[in-house]
């Protein structure tokens, strides 16, 4: 074995340390993936499957039975169960081998009736196309699907643009995972701004779904960008955001231009002070993750309504600051989050799960959340979820 021969295998049996390197905190070191187990065919693959089981068969049925047993039905099945599942071509060939294999069994019956022979063969020939048909008006409709969704994603990106990593010299990741897989547009949202007053941030949950979620999230995050440069205090940032919502919601129709209202949390992280402020509007709390793995619930002094919601009343904002420590991380969430539940309604204790762990890096934080939250409400969560992590380095 040659000398760098041994070096390599003495560093990966060092767990990919040298000798003398510092050992990572807990929580820090990468775990050893989980053994891969053995894949399964889905049920999409055996349905791809199954129009040539199907010819197989109708062949043995044709040729082991009577004569006057007709496997015409295994023949028309298989074009008709491809079409929806393969390509064009795929679904050509099918057919084109289940009207040979439909020939072929009359042919190594030994019977003589023609007509019966013709009649198979058409109602086959007539079946596959047929299922070509399906093929196009299937194919025809998934690129449609294909070109909204990417029109929806598209939309989604503009109005909520994946801040950079770093903003400020704070290390900046932001995640959102809608309830449903293949939905983009939902109703949280978040912004991160720059200003000379500090990084400046908003977390928020627009009442409703659809486009009119999507106009008032353009609403909030325009006014918040705007106002974050200008106002001196959040608190005035906050009140810009409350006339933004009230002008938006004299064009709005229907139960909106009364109802209408965002729950929003703004941060404020000033250049070089070690302090985080918060104004928080009807929203969840955010929390504060300490470089030991302390968790800290950032509480204000007294609630607040949401924005939207003036005609109900006026409170002043009260804005709380605490301390913002080196290596510790903010995590500013929506209630997709904090109210997912599992099967026996139990919901999901961010702060009871979070506590004790520290977490490499922003990121890696929030995708350790989206991945829990998915398990414990197994796949079924019930609203969008928006996940905003700042750390100080």
């Amino acid at each position: 074995m040659r000398p760098g021969e041994v070096e390599e295998n003495a560093y990966a049996r060092a767990g990919g340390r040298l000798p003398g390197d510092p050992v990572p905190a807990p929580g820090l070191v990468d775990e050893p993936p989980p053994p891969r187990r053995p894949r399964r065919p889905g049920p999409r693959a055996l349905a791809r499957a199954l129009p040539a089981l199907l010819i197989v068969s109708g062949v043995l049925y044709g040729l082991l039975t009577p004569n006057e047993f007709t496997a015409v039905p295994f023949f028309s099945a298989a074009p008709l169960i491809a079409a929806p599942l393969s390509s064009l071509r795929t679904t050509v060939l099918t057919g084109l081998a289940a009207l040979a294999a439909g020939y072929a069994v009359h042919a190594g019956s030994g019977a003589h009736p023609a007509v019966a022979a013709v009649t198979d063969v058409v109602t086959i020939a007539t079946v596959a196309l047929l299922a070509l048909a399906i093929n196009r008006v299937v194919r025809l409709g998934d690129r449609r699907l294909a070109s909204a969704r990417e029109v929806a994603e598209a939309a989604q990106r503009a109005v909520l643009p994946e801040p950079a990593a770093r903003i400020g010299g704070f290390e900046i990741a932001a995640r959102y995972e809608a309830a449903r897989q293949d939905a983009f547009i939902g109703g949280d949202l978040y912004a991160v701004q720059d200003s000379p007053y500090g990084v400046r941030l908003v977390v928020g949950d627009v009442r409703g779904k659809g486009m009119g979620a999507v106009a008032a999230i353009a609403v909030v995050i325009g006014a918040f960008r705007e106002a974050a440069e200008h106002e001196a205090t959040l608190e005035e940032v906050a009140e810009r955001l409350e006339r933004a919502l009230a002008r938006e919601g004299t064009r709005r129709e229907g139960i909106d231009a009364f109802e209408g209202f965002t729950t929003a949390v703004l941060a404020e992280l000033p250049h070089g002070d070690g302090v985080v402020r918060l104004v928080n509007r009807g929203h969840p709390p955010p929390l504060l993750l300490y470089a030991d793995g302390t968790v800290r619930v950032l509480t204000g002094p007294e609630p607040a309504l949401p924005l939207g919601m003036a005609d109900l009343g006026r409170w002043p904002d009260r804005t709380l600051q605490a301390g913002f420590p080196s290596g510790a991380t903010l995590l500013l969430y929506t209630d997709g989050l904090s109210e997912a539940r599992d099967g026996h309604g139990r919901f999901y204790d961010l702060e009871r799960r979070l506590d004790g762990r520290p977490f490499a890096d922003p990121r890696a934080l929030l995708d350790r959340l989206a991945t829990e939250v998915r398990r414990h409400s197994g796949g079924g969560m019930t609203d969008d979820m928006a996940l905003l992590a700042v750390r100080r380095p």
